[in-house]
């Protein structure tokens, strides 16, 4: 019989024959703007996992949440099956009846911005809470913390933004403007898992943080993702809405830590109403499983590498695209040392050509571009008619619809690659 260590073993050969790079070949091979950077012991990794029928979320998954708690410097750390259910559960816990006197009603404001992804707005729609949209500034393609704290008013009750590319916002003023204020702050910290702002780890300034492990990012669990809290009573409320909305706290297949199992009165249920089917929030099913826990607990030994290539990614970049005549390249958030997610382009107004012609152009050429999101999100149809607020013009956020996109940092650009991506920006912008 074939030993599990045999089995493994194999599977890391395999890995190593089917995906042995072939090099490449400068318009033929896809320069992708994102993808997963996987090897033979994330292969070995799920095979070990699925060979112990491990399917649930179990102890790897527990690994998993307390490694990256540890690594991002925070409290608590809840495996979702993605970023997206991350937010819905940040923001649905701050309308938890379990936050008495503070928790956020239907009509309450949450300030955010309309140059974003619709899952860091949409959690606050779907929990009958107003969006107060703001600007961002060109470049840094953040908010400031003066539009953020001119745009609270009587009914304001908390910020939502999300690290924009990787690129922190200003995240140290913004939280203090919510401490003063009495506002809650969530960070979607889905694109910049291990930037900082001011010496500090970007998800450890809000109240809440998100994070997503959906290949693009800068580690995989395949599907997959966590919100990080820095207070135990947010942090059990995630949990009791991520599962199922129940009250008990026991891990799958544990029974009775809390010693009252049976012992407990809550609502109008019986007394001793076991407490594993007792409900104290309207939850869903939102956790992930130990098969993409066991890829993820690899992925973060990689995480730091991973981190350093997608800097000295967009460095090469910025140097060999700096001064070409009719573009606006990206810059950092004065105070932050960026793991960036992409590198974001904005076609000049006055620019010989579009931001349609240039896309094109790479396009043709295998580079692969991406806009930056839903750009003004109040210009898709889905936002039409929805209860929301504005604090100023959105002026910026149009620019972004029209004129901006980005490429790929992610580790698995090789020096060729970009090389070939700066040569292609280069001939496109000296035939105009």
């Amino acid at each position: 019989m074939t030993t599990k260590e045999e089995l493994l073993a194999q599977a890391r050969a395999h890995f190593d024959t089917a995906h042995a790079d072939t090099g490449f070949v400068p318009g033929v091979t896809p320069v992708l703007s994102s993808g997963a950077v996987l090897d033979s012991e994330d292969c070995a990794a799920l095979v070990e996992t699925a060979l112990d029928m491990r399917i649930a979320s179990g102890p790897a998954a527990r690994r998993f949440e307390q490694a990256l708690a540890r690594t991002v410097g925070v409290r608590k750390a809840h495996l979702t099956n993605s970023g997206s259910s991350a937010n819905l559960l940040a923001a649905s816990a701050l309308t938890s009846p379990r936050l008495e006197d503070v928790r956020l009603r239907p009509g309450d404001e949450v300030v955010t911005v309309a140059a974003s992804f619709p899952t860091t707005v949409n959690p606050l729609l779907q929990n009958g809470l107003v969006p107060v949209f703001v600007d961002v500034d060109l470049g840094t393609y953040n908010t400031t913390a003066e539009r953020v704290e001119a745009a609270i008013g009587p009914r304001t009750r908390a910020i939502m933004l999300a690290h924009t590319l990787g690129n922190p916002f200003p995240a140290e003023d913004i939280g203090r403007i919510a401490r003063e204020r009495d506002l809650f702050l969530i960070e979607d910290n889905c694109d910049a898992l291990l930037s900082t702002h001011r010496g500090r780890n970007t998800g450890t300034f809000g109240d809440m943080a998100t994070v997503s492990f959906y290949p693009a990012h800068h580690i995989t669990t395949g599907e997959g993702g966590c919100v990080l809290s820095r207070e135990i009573t947010l942090a059990r409320i995630v949990e009791s809405l991520r599962d199922w909305g129940r009250d008990c706290w026991c891990a799958p297949g544990e029974d009775d830590r809390c010693r009252k199992r049976f012992a407990q009165q809550q609502g109008t249920l019986p007394a001793g109403y076991d407490h594993k089917y007792i409900f104290s929030h309207v939850g869903y099913n939102l956790k992930s499983s130990d098969l993409h826990a066991s890829l993820g607990l690899t992925q973060m030994k990689k995480l730091p590498a991973f981190g350093e290539a997608r800097r000295r990614n967009w460095r090469r970049l910025r140097e060999g695209l700096d001064g070409l005549p009719g573009l606006l390249p990206p810059s950092p958030t004065p105070g932050s040392d960026p793991s960036w997610f992409g590198f974001a382009i904005t076609v000049l107004p006055d620019a010989p050509f579009t931001r349609r012609e240039l896309v094109a152009f790479l396009e043709s050429r295998k580079i692969a571009t991406r806009q930056l999101f839903a750009g003004n999100l109040l210009r898709h149809p889905a936002y039409q008619n929805q209860r929301i607020r504005v604090h100023g013009d959105l002026t910026n956020s149009d620019v972004i619809t029209e004129h901006t996109f980005w490429i790929g940092v992610h580790p698995g650009l090789t020096p060729e690659m970009l090389d070939y991506v700066i040569a292609s920006f280069k001939e496109f912008t000296a035939e105009r």
